[in-house]
């Protein structure tokens, strides 16, 4: 597996291109890291105690069981951190929400978000609480999350993969952390290439492998609308992994999806339906305001 993935040549050996993404769809980690590593990381650094339970909520909503599913921690905390300002609950308990209006600026403007580009901004407290708490997120789960194994029916999409199709991850985590897990699974061996959160955005690293497939015949796999959008974006087919449906979603791949795409079959009405059944997994308001 070539972990180098926007900085060497790559070079296609099979017809087919199937990029998968990692946290969440080829793994059950989303649940894990963000209920007992970022969640509680977040209550503590941006001292939302007095709310706790309201925070956990939000944050679970904006990050596992919503249309934003998904999106970078910094867009996150600052969607979780809006709606609980707007909620009655919030304001009935006269709770004064931290100050994050110099942090939202950066999110707004910045032209990367990582924890490098904050730590040249720590003078400013918003930004040195930032880094605090972004840091803290990825020592829990450098702690928490170890052993956890792939999807069923992921290690046999692979191996019937593998004869036919190029196998990409194509994921937001960064390299270090995507080859351990790969490789302590033993399913790094089906993987031509490792596209990691050092290579760029997830449309980045699609870009610049697919130059040398057809379009029906290049695939994204992934569990959230980011991944829809990079598929989209590069004008490549989208097969979706539906949250707290994983197990089905990858049996119906491995039984059906994979056939339909190596024969051609896949695109139009097959994968926009789907499509619909993700989208109907992910709502865009949180329950506390439909109700």
């Amino acid at each position: 597996m070539k972990t180098d993935a926007l900085e060497t040549e790559y070079v296609a050996r099979h017809p087919f291109l199937v990029c998968i993404d990692s946290d969440g769809c080829a793994f059950d980690t989303m649940e894990i890291k963000h209920k007992e590593c970022f969640c509680p990381a977040t209550i503590d650094n941006w001292d939302l105690q007095p709310i706790s339970s309201l925070a956990r909520e939000a944050w679970e909503f904006v990050n596992l069981y919503s249309k934003t599913r998904g999106c970078s921690r910094f867009h996150a905390v600052i969607r979780v951190l809006d709606l609980l300002k707007e909620r009655p609950e919030v304001q009935q308990r006269e709770f004064t929400m931290p100050p994050y209006e110099h942090f939202r600026q950066w999110v707004q403007t910045a032209p990367i978000l990582n924890n490098d580009a904050v730590s040249k901004l720590t003078d400013d407290p918003e930004m040195a609480r930032v880094l605090r708490w972004s840091l803290d997120m990825n020592a829990r789960v450098a702690k928490m999350v170890h052993g956890i194994p792939p999807f069923p029916f992921v290690r046999e999409s692979l191996q019937k993969l593998s004869e036919y199709a190029d196998i990409v991850i194509v994921s937001a985590t960064p390299r270090e952390a995507l080859v351990k897990e790969w490789h302590e699974h033993g399913i790094d061996r089906y993987v031509a290439l490792l596209g990691a959160q050092e290579d760029g955005t997830k449309a980045e690293i699609i870009a610049a492998v697919k130059g040398q497939y057809a379009p029906d015949h290049a695939i994204m796999l992934g569990d959230a609308p980011g991944d829809q959008a990079a598929a989209a974006q590069n004008g490549i087919l989208f097969y979706p992994i539906r949250p707290l449906d994983e197990t089905a979603s990858w049996e119906e791949f491995y039984r059906t999806a994979i056939d339909r795409f190596l024969t051609g079959t896949y695109a139009g009405d097959c994968m926009q339906a789907y499509v619909d059944r993700f989208e109907q997994c992910l709502p865009e308001l949180p329950p506390w305001k439909t109700k």
